[in-house]
């Protein structure tokens, strides 16, 4: 996800998708902790598109 993307998006749907990405976290974890997760740099990536949502979030509230 591109941080160009999140800049377009409305408060209310950065909060869905802030939503969606820690419930994908949250299950990347638990494959992770049951050695079932094929690609382990995904929660990298997904713990950094939770970060670009929190960074959009807030330049919005300001």
């Amino acid at each position: 996800m591109k941080a160009s993307e999140l800049r377009n998006m409305s408060a209310a749907e950065l909060t869905n998708k802030l939503k969606e990405l820690k419930a994908e976290l949250f299950n990347l974890r638990f494959q992770h902790a049951i050695n079932q997760l094929e690609n382990p740099m995904r929660i990298k990536a997904v713990k950094k598109d939770i970060a670009r949502v929190n960074t959009a979030l807030s330049a919005i509230d300001k």
